[in-house]
């Protein structure tokens, strides 16, 4: 009996192979070296592109000094870098080739309104994003040796009467919380890498910041005292602020530092100061139910605290200051100086 045929299917080519994507090019690590204050230095920056960051890559290029940027997008220049903190990916052997890590990423605090979702972005964006450099300095057989990570003043929340410095508890309220455990995720960086706090005040700065609205309702007649006026604001102008994150790379400070003007300032006294020098009225007034209403929680954890913060740590270190008081601050930016 005939043994039946069992139908063989045709040979197939094999699948052509894809070509593997071409490697990221990334710096040899270096030989680390004692960092002087005249020393240049290759600063990785995390938020380059923002408000701070767009001044701060400015004034370290004209310092000498090399910067390599952070971004979440595929890279277009020789010293863009991608990286997805969100999902804490970065390649750690790039934190082996530079000097220090700058990072000044998180989501905005001016948008409005704070719904829940929102708020979660911006405690998720500032945590996710420092927990990504961290590990990553973690698994570097060589950390940078330096490692400035952003924080703000909110730290203290509502203070009247007091004068706050670096030593000065932590108060209460969402943006306590958050900068609590913003800084708590900076905090665990590698034992060699000196690690400083960036508690950054109110930026007076052209075209953004907490000037932007203010001076635009003041140019309409709607120069206005915000709440009881009385509370203090702790300002710092971008280029101060800028200059002083320049002096920190070189500097032996760690922990927290103030990044706040030298002379505190009233928000009565900012916002007449702008309407003065727009040539505006300043006859409104905004009760503090109204900048709660209008706002909600941005308006209650930002214009309505009373914070009178100082710079001690970075006065005691040197630091100069350009702009002392928040009229100079306010008359530079203003007046279309730049990095005012």
């Amino acid at each position: 009996m005939a043994q039946k045929r069992i139908p063989v299917p045709s040979a197939k080519p094999a699948p052509r192979r894809r070509p593997a994507p071409p490697p990221v090019a990334i710096p040899k690590p270096i030989v680390r070296r004692p960092i002087a204050k005249d020393s240049r230095l290759r600063v990785l920056i995390a938020g380059a592109s923002g408000l701070i960051g767009t001044e701060l890559v400015h004034q370290l290029t004209d310092a000498g000094h090399t910067v390599q940027r952070l971004v979440r997008r595929p890279p277009r220049a020789e010293h863009e870098f991608s990286w997805a903190p969100d999902a804490k990916i970065l390649d750690f052997r790039l934190l082996e080739s530079v000097d220090a890590v700058v990072n000044l990423s998180g989501a905005s605090l001016n948008r409005i309104p704070w719904t829940t979702g929102y708020r979660e972005q911006i405690l998720r964006s500032r945590v996710r994003a420092t927990q990504a450099l961290v590990e990553a300095m973690g698994m570097a057989s060589s950390p940078p040796p330096i490692f400035l990570s952003g924080s703000a003043v909110g730290f203290y929340g509502d203070r009247p009467g007091e004068t706050l410095t670096e030593e000065s508890p932590r108060g209460s309220g969402f943006l306590a919380d958050v900068v609590d455990e913003w800084e708590a995720a900076a905090r665990l960086a590698p034992s060699r890498t000196r690690t400083a706090l960036l508690r950054t005040g109110v930026v007076l700065a052209q075209g953004g910041g907490a000037l932007a609205p203010l001076t635009l309702a003041t140019r309409f007649g709607l120069g206005s005292t915000v709440g009881h006026g009385t509370q203090h604001w702790p300002w710092i102008s971008l280029h101060d602020e800028a200059a002083a994150i320049v002096h920190l790379l070189t500097s032996t400070i760690e922990g927290p530092v103030n990044l706040v003007g030298p002379a505190p300032a009233t928000s009565e006294e900012i916002t007449r100061r702008v309407a003065a020098d727009l040539h505006r009225p300043h006859l409104l007034k905004l009760p503090e139910a109204v900048v709660g209403l209008g706002m909600g929680d941005m308006g209650r954890e930002l214009l309505l605290p009373s914070q009178k913060v100082v710079p001690a740590k970075l006065e005691s270190d040197g630091f100069v200051f350009r702009h002392r008081t928040s009229d100079e601050a306010i008359d530079a930016v203003l007046s279309g100086t730049r990095s005012a």
